[in-house]
């Protein structure tokens, strides 16, 4: 269910005013390979990078080869998925929602290979999704915008709008209007994750229009939100996907992240143990692998009222997803 939607069924006026794969046995470390395909550049210090960092945790932690190559487009991503199968690999992770239709159809070929899929829909024999409840996140990001902003205007930068990017996006804005009803906002989806060019032209015009609160999901193309922050003063931004604050230390108020590296290596381990059933994996707030950071270089900016709000829509949050 999404945060949304659990606000609705089960206390949104609360918040307002608050605001088969594994065997039985474990696996040997020699034959257990690891692959990881993403869309985009993993040094975009968000999404990809974040994914290569929990590759690289899997084989620190279990021992175990890995591989990681780009694919950008539905036949190359099909491709690769089919190949790393082919070469016996055992986990493969698809890294985002575009990957759930051609991990289905690679699949059914490879039974002994576990296709994970980043913010995949469902379990498909063994396609498996890790489902990251990060509007939980935007949405607390959300009351400190709209607690903040002198403009009453808030920008959002997408990359494509996928699924997870709009619901992202809309938690946000609910987290705005949370703290100030009268809130405006403003979205520009580039339909591309890697033009950060891009992305500052569509930062600089929601400024132009009076944004003063930014955020983003668009991976390497976010670099560019960055970088137009830094261009006129009172404009600041919020990260996604990890914690961005090294991006523009004194325009970054927080981050909504995802620990890419924990839940990666939680759901190898399993496999590799001979503990894994496919199962839908979910993470929201209180998990742990999702959450929302803030910049320690510019807390003084928010007001403890405000800080008290978010911790109270987060441990209401979590309290909902609980039940």
């Amino acid at each position: 269910m999404t945060l949304l939607n659990l606000l609705k069924g089960r206390g949104l006026s609360v918040l307002l005013l608050l605001v088969a794969c594994a065997g039985d046995q474990p696996r040997d470390p020699e034959e257990f390979k690891v692959a990881l395909i993403t869309p985009g550049s993993i040094a975009d210090a968000a999404w990809n990078s974040g994914a290569y960092a929990g590759l690289n945790r899997i084989r620190d932690s279990l021992d175990v080869p890995i591989s990681h190559i780009e694919a950008r487009t539905p036949a190359d991503q099909e491709e690769a998925l089919r190949t790393y199968a082919a070469q016996g690999y055992a986990v493969v992770f698809g890294h985002g929602f575009e990957f759930q239709d051609p991990a289905e159809r690679v699949s059914a070929d490879y039974p002994n290979t576990v296709f994970v899929i980043t913010s995949g829909q469902r379990v498909r024999g063994n396609v498996v999704p890790l489902i990251f409840r990060f509007s939980e996140a935007t949405y607390l990001a959300g009351i400190v915008a709209g607690a903040l902003t002198k403009s009453g205007m808030i920008g959002f930068v997408g990359g494509i709008e996928l699924p997870p990017v709009k619901e992202g996006y809309e938690a946000w804005v609910a987290g705005a209007r949370a703290m100030r009803p009268s809130v405006e906002s403003r979205v520009t989806y580039l339909n591309n994750f890697d033009d950060a060019v891009a992305g500052r032209e569509a930062a600089l015009a929601l400024m132009s229009v009076g944004a003063d609160m930014l955020h983003h999901n668009a991976d390497a193309a976010g670099i560019g939100v960055f970088q137009a922050s830094k261009e006129k003063p009172g404009v600041y931004v919020f990260g996604a996907n990890a914690d961005q604050s090294a991006l523009a230390p004194d325009r970054v108020i927080g981050s909504a992240v995802i620990d890419l590296p924990r839940a990666f290596l939680a759901i190898a381990q399993e496999i590799f143990e001979g503990d894994f059933e496919p199962r839908v994996e979910s993470f929201g707030l209180g998990s742990g692998v999702v959450r929302f950071a803030e910049n320690p270089a510019l807390v003084d900016l928010v007001p403890d009222s405000v800080r008290v709000r978010v911790a109270v829509a987060r441990d209401s949050i979590i309290a909902l997803a609980r039940q």
